[in-house]
């Protein structure tokens, strides 16, 4: 019943369309009874008082009514169709809508392949059970009580025992249906294993060809796909023994009904139509009920994914603030912020004091994982602190509104992350009501607008996915024009040149220079050269503030930030 409560739920909008297939299932079953009916004056009136005028109306009228059938099981099927069609589609929609609000650690713990797999294969899913498995609760459930109806007034002690057997039958179906949910659940696991593992094969395919990895792979493949397979054919077997349960079942009631009926035929206490008519019913009530043990099954399936649904469905959204954050108009404040990764042995951060003035330059420079990435992550609260808080104009941002926050910040990584659409549409991602001649401004700020004309279909050139169709620099300038775009007041560089080679970063780095005039500028950078301009360079030891000063400073004081240098004039380098 729970179950059936929820499915409620989630047809809900679409209940015009289900009272109308409930209308119909209610005529087709009544023109069900009404075949099961005609048998005995069929046969009394025909084969028995050879009534000539019978025998013209009747076949008539039986192709009346099967076409009439016909026509009404042709709508409710359609009718029950399209409900589940648009069941899948708004439980697409709403899983994609929660999945984009959720935390973005959350996209750390699952990969994209097992997301992937929830919103298309899971839900993909729960379109059979509505058009399948809810049409035959409706239409079968119907059609047997009405079928037994016609056999109960016909013969009731022989409909009694012809009935006896239903319970058993209902019982194992029962049974047998929870396993099948257990089966379909860990089957839903193994379609997402095989999602996960082509999503990073295909994503990956420079590598696996460069290590000659297709034959291993393509072994892995078969593996899990054999998995697949077996969860699928421990699946059908259930399935299939339920319909053979069904007709152990319905064989043992007919056998006996035929000895017992047949015994008050020969006696003459029924008419042979009296008793072929009663047989046509319960003949035909097996049917539907066989196909009842189906929709069970398939109702124990559709709880095994919308469990799966739900356990993405209940994870929670990113914690939105209710102030409307005002534009950045003096500074930011880091108040005593630490923060701790989940799971985590120890702070990735620790008791980070800093003040950053409207328009100033801020660079981090440290040692592998010294925290830069995670500092940074907490201003557009990609995390947020476990201890102290972020303010802007002395609002913390743990209380403003997301979009108000994320609004003012323009990000520019070295992981480049483009579309597979248009370099216009790229451009335009952050502010799609951009006029043609914005777009070609910031085109031209970020150094990409010559290099776009030469593409086959300038700004209408399909880029492909992350953009693969251009090279890296021209990638990251389009990445630049997108930020340039949305004009942001606050902007973030992670490492935005660490990938180029020279020719391509000093056009790239002339780029970020417009980009960073009068902007708050947090710059993360590998090659220490890049950031000599910044107003301040912010040395982090182990999630501290070691040291902070200008370039000049901080090589005087032969501290920490003077050691990178020396090792990168070296050419020894450093990590993030």
């Amino acid at each position: 019943m729970a179950l059936l409560k929820r499915i409620a739920l989630l047809v809900k909008p679409y209940w015009m369309r289900l009272v109308a297939a409930a209308f119909l299932s209610l005529l087709i079953s009544g023109l069900n009874g009404g075949l099961a009916w005609l048998v005995k004056p069929a046969l009394d009136g025909i084969f028995l008082r050879r009534d000539a005028h019978l025998l013209a109306l009747l076949p008539l009228g039986i192709l009346a009514l099967y076409l009439m059938r016909g026509f009404f099981a042709f709508f409710q099927s359609y009718l029950m169709r399209s409900t589940g069609a648009k069941v899948m589609r708004d439980i697409r929609n709403s899983l994609y809508r929660h999945v984009l609000y959720l935390p973005v650690n959350e996209f750390k713990k699952e990969s994209s392949g097992l997301l992937l797999s929830r919103v298309i294969n899971d839900a993909g899913q729960l379109q059979g059970l509505v058009a399948y498995s809810i049409k035959d609760i409706f239409v079968e459930t119907a059609t047997v009580l009405v079928l037994l109806s016609v056999a109960f007034y016909r013969r009731w002690d022989l409909a009694l025992i012809s009935v006896t057997v239903l319970p058993a039958a209902l019982y194992g179906t029962r049974k047998l249906g929870k396993r099948l949910k257990k089966v379909s659940t860990e089957g839903q696991k193994k379609i997402s294993l095989i999602t996960e593992f082509l999503t990073e094969t295909f994503s990956g395919i420079k590598m696996v060809k460069i290590f000659e990895r297709e034959g291993v792979l393509a072994a892995l493949f078969r593996e899990k796909n054999q998995g697949y397979y077996r969860e699928l054919m421990r699946s059908a077997r259930l399935i299939e023994f339920t319909s053979l349960m069904m007709e152990v079942v319905g064989g043992m009631g007919i056998a006996f009904v035929l000895w017992y009926g047949g015994r008050l035929v020969v006696r003459e206490v029924i008419t042979p139509g009296e008793f072929f008519s009663f047989l046509t019913a319960i003949f035909m009530v097996y049917t539907p009920a066989r196909r009842l043990a189906t929709a069970s099954n398939g109702l124990q399936q559709a709880k095994a994914y919308l469990e799966r649904l739900d356990e993405l469905f209940c994870k929670e959204r990113e914690a939105d603030g209710a102030v409307t954050l005002a534009p950045l108009r003096r500074e930011i404040e880091f108040r005593n912020v630490s923060f701790t990764y989940p799971n985590a042995k120890g702070p990735v951060l620790s008791d980070i004091t800093l003040t950053v003035k409207r328009g100033e330059i801020i660079a981090l420079v440290g040692r592998s994982g010294a925290g830069k990435t995670s500092f940074i992550d907490l201003i557009p609260r990609f995390n947020d602190p476990t201890k102290g808080g972020i303010f802007i104009d002395g609002v913390n941002i743990a209380e403003a509104s997301l979009p108000s926050l994320r609004g003012q910040i323009g990000l520019v990584s070295q992981d480049i992350i483009l579309f597979n659409d248009t370099v216009r549409a790229n451009i335009a991602f952050g502010n799609p009501a951009a006029s043609e001649e914005e777009i070609v401004r910031a085109a031209q700020a970020a150094h990409a607008h010559d290099f776009i004309l030469d593409l086959p279909k300038g700004y209408d050139t399909v880029i492909g996915e992350r953009g693969v169709m251009i090279s890296g620099g021209q990638r990251q300038r389009i990445s630049i024009a997108r930020a340039i775009l949305k004009n942001p007041p606050l902007l973030i560089l992670d490492e935005a040149t660490s990938s180029l080679d020279t020719e391509s970063e000093m056009i790239v780095q002339k780029a970020l220079d417009t980009l960073m005039e009068n902007r708050t500028t947090f710059v993360i950078a590998h090659r220490l050269s890049t950031v000599q301009k910044a107003d301040r360079i912010i040395v982090l030891e182990k999630g501290r503030i070691l040291e902070s000063g200008s370039h000049e400073d901080l090589l005087r004081s032969g501290g920490m930030y003077r050691k990178l240098h020396d090792l990168q004039l070296s050419s020894a380098g450093y990590g993030r």
